[in-house]
């Protein structure tokens, strides 16, 4: 079974709370095996066994409380 790797921006996470907020919310979507967020340049990459929709995504982040932006 192949993997995806998809790579997201997100703003407004400053700490480590923030990357564990939105670690927590993405990894709940359906299929993502692996979630490794880059708290400096704001960088999401998510793994799954398949690409998730950026809406769901976008609706995880936002629920974590931060912003996708790419």
């Amino acid at each position: 079974m192949s993997e995806s790797t998809s790579t997201y921006t997100v703003t407004g996470m400053t700490c480590d709370h923030c990357v564990r907020s939105v670690t927590e919310e993405v990894g709940k979507i359906a299929g993502v095996t692996d979630v490794r967020v880059d708290l400096p340049t704001g960088a999401v990459t998510v793994t799954s066994s398949q690409e998730p929709e950026v809406a769901e995504v976008r609706a995880a982040v936002e629920e974590a409380g931060y912003e996708l932006t790419a």
